[in-house]
């Protein structure tokens, strides 16, 4: 199985979770392609309005199945060795699947102020096919 991860290549925040999840992952589940690769973008069918979102887990073998924003990041979280234990307590405490789409609608929306926007677009060495500007 593989999964896609469009990120938002000039957040530190985002790049740093990327990070987090190529160390963990090595490219395994998970390939990467930043929001700022219009070809890749074009390729799946994602806008730029869909980017204003967060961040976008796609199914690589299913690809209309999609998900987006804190969806994504549990479904990521899911995805990881052991991770469905704690996602599934999250789920299971009353309120806080609505506190966390709060909380991540916050950090989306002013990202770059909180945790700064980097000079220069990061591209993961596990890129998506085709993305890699290397």
């Amino acid at each position: 199985m593989n999964y896609y991860i469009i990120y938002d290549g000039n957040c530190n925040l985002c790049v740093t979770l990327v990070q987090l999840l190529e160390t963990l992952d090595k490219g395994k589940l998970f390939h990467y392609a930043p929001m700022q690769d219009e070809q890749t973008l074009l390729q799946w069918g994602i806008t730029a309005e869909d980017c204003e979102q967060g961040v976008i887990l796609i199914d690589g073998n299913e690809p209309q199945r999609r998900w987006q924003g804190s969806n994504a990041a549990e479904e990521m979280g899911r995805l990881l060795p052991a991770g469905n234990i704690f996602v599934d307590t999250y789920r299971a405490l009353p309120g806080m699947k609505w506190v966390g789409d709060r909380f991540y609608e916050q950090i989306r929306d002013h990202r770059y102020a909180l945790f700064g926007k980097r000079s220069n677009t990061y591209e993961s060495s596990y890129c998506t096919d085709g993305s890699c500007n290397r």
